[in-house]
């Protein structure tokens, strides 16, 4: 072979390798997708509440899911969404719910009453379905970007308990007539890379038709803030 054809061989071989990667950069870009997981932790600050009803104690919230994202750009840094994950959270408060003797329930303030006592929070475990339209500055090569998720979050609250405790003297609530199981909010998280900022604004109410001992309608809904986590 002479020196025409030695060279003529090695620049095949080196535009074949060229080729290859540019092959594989495109179809990488292609197929170029930001499926997660999520975790979260939050601080849950109750809204609308009845007149001397706030928060105290724990109330947090860990959720955790996966979700799975569809782009809808050439760029694939604009998407659409859909997922499925689990929400447990504690709410510290100064509403107590119990019962009378006919099994009706009962919605008071321990402020107003000025009741001495332990413990008095409610507790919720929810199953979600979050759906959110993503942008973000990321590419296929670069794990590391600014992002900005909003989209709804609906819930449903396959279990929960009111639990109050003083001594001598323990109340637990299992089955609230007034108690709405299904929840519907709109969710926000703004980060860069692996942590965010996360709110969550309850649209729906806790009860239906639900009043104070003393004609107080409770419109009590959640305001959740704290950090959300991306894994890929």
């Amino acid at each position: 072979m002479g020196h025409k054809g030695y060279f003529m061989c090695c620049f095949l071989c080196v535009s074949a390798l060229f080729a290859q990667k540019e092959v594989a950069s495109d179809s990488l870009e292609n197929n170029y997708r930001e499926d997660q997981f999520y975790f979260g932790i939050t601080y849950n600050i109750l809204l609308d509440t009845p007149e001397m009803v706030d928060s105290r104690g724990l109330t947090a919230s860990v959720h955790f899911g996966f979700m799975r994202d569809i782009p809808i750009n050439k760029r694939r840094n604009v998407s659409i969404a859909l997922g499925i994950g689990a929400s447990f959270d504690e709410y510290g408060n100064t509403l107590f719910i119990g019962e009378d003797a006919a099994q009706q329930s009962i919605f008071t303030s321990l402020d107003a009453n000025d009741v001495t006592y332990d413990v008095n929070r409610f507790s919720t475990s929810s199953i979600e379905i979050p759906l959110e339209f993503r942008w973000r500055t990321s590419s296929a090569q670069s794990y590391k970007f600014w992002r900005f998720y909003t989209g709804i979050r609906l819930g449903y609250d396959y279990w929960y308990k009111s639990s109050f405790k003083q001594d001598g003297n323990t109340v637990t609530q299992t089955d609230i007539p007034e108690f709405n199981n299904m929840r519907l909010g709109a969710t926000l998280s703004v980060g860069y890379n692996t942590v965010n900022f996360y709110g969550y604004y309850g649209i729906t109410p806790f009860f239906d038709n639900a009043t104070t001992t003393n004609g107080t309608p409770i419109d009590m809904r959640t305001l959740k803030l704290g950090l959300l986590f991306f894994f890929l």
